[in-house]
């Protein structure tokens, strides 16, 4: 599978990362399989966070999985603490949970309100943990989850992060102008780009049968449709992409960026298309 550099960082990652949700409700064995499955197909970015599931079994299953893969992996992990206090304890026991002694990337999770970013960067605030963190070697790299632009936005002009993690996908970008200032203003402050939901569709119907169980939105489960989702997303200036967390689009995702292309305008053209049917699961304020 094609790499890409994660920024300036002297790092890279795998066009798809394996993200944490994929392993909720799964046992360890099987967990431990879709994990050799995806290293052995050129997946060396993993990403998850605490709040995945239940009782951090995500952060569990998949600390016992890279046990053999850990110095040849990119561990990113995420916390939603915004108080010193909470971001050290969280971190800590993200650490344990995942039997590593760092992370790759450490992300604050789902940034939602410029007062949120404001709140971390406060004196008590999670920054002051994970620069502590970093102070250690406990992070390498520092960068964040957002599915606001607003605070997306804000936080990059408030710190030097690595990375930003937010959705990029065919129907919030044509319809909902959610993403491309994300994007612009990440490209000004040389940011690395990590894509989200790149294979939703749209919101879940009222009373719709859920096929995706782990899935809070609908995602593109036809063949034609998905590979047309994820081609435009890797097609933008990203580094790479997480999957939604189901195994069956994982790996749908992984045979698709195994023989990657670029889209091109007449795929471009019926893509957008299929978006005028559909509503954003994102749209800029």
């Amino acid at each position: 599978m094609q790499k890409r550099a994660l920024g300036n960082t002297g790092d890279t990652l795998s066009l798809i990362g394996l993200g944490g949700v994929v392993y909720v409700q799964m046992d360890q064995q099987t967990a431990n399989a879709l994990t050799a499955e995806a290293v052995e197909r050129g997946v060396n970015y993993f990403d998850v966070a605490p709040s995945y599931g239940k009782e951090q079994e995500t952060e569990l299953r998949m600390g016992e999985a890279l046990k053999p893969y850990r110095d040849s992996v990119f561990l990113a992990c995420k916390t939603t603490c915004r108080n010193r206090e909470g971001a050290e304890r969280e971190l800590n026991q993200s650490l344990k949970n995942l039997q590593t002694d760092r992370f790759d990337l450490y992300q604050l999770h789902a940034i939602s309100s410029v007062e949120e970013v404001k709140t971390c960067f406060a004196v008590g605030g999670a920054m002051e943990a994970v620069l502590a963190a970093q102070a250690a070697g406990k992070i390498r790299h520092i960068g964040f989850s957002a599915h606001s632009a607003e605070a997306a936005l804000y936080a990059m002009d408030t710190f030097p992060f690595v990375s930003a993690l937010f959705p990029i996908n065919f129907v919030t970008w044509s319809r909902g102008n959610f993403g491309p200032q994300i994007m612009a203003k990440a490209e000004e402050k040389g940011v690395a780009r990590l894509a989200l939901k790149a294979m939703a569709r749209t919101n879940w119907a009222e009373g719709a049968e859920r096929s995706f169980p782990h899935c809070w939105y609908e995602p593109l489960s036809d063949p034609h449709q998905a590979q047309l989702a994820l081609r435009y997303t890797l097609s933008q200036n990203i580094t790479a992409a997480v999957p939604p967390g189901d195994p069956r689009l994982f790996r749908l995702a992984l045979e698709i960026a195994e023989r990657f292309n670029p889209l091109t305008n007449s795929e471009e053209s019926e893509l957008l298309q299929i978006a005028e049917q559909l509503a954003p699961i994102f749209q800029a304020a």
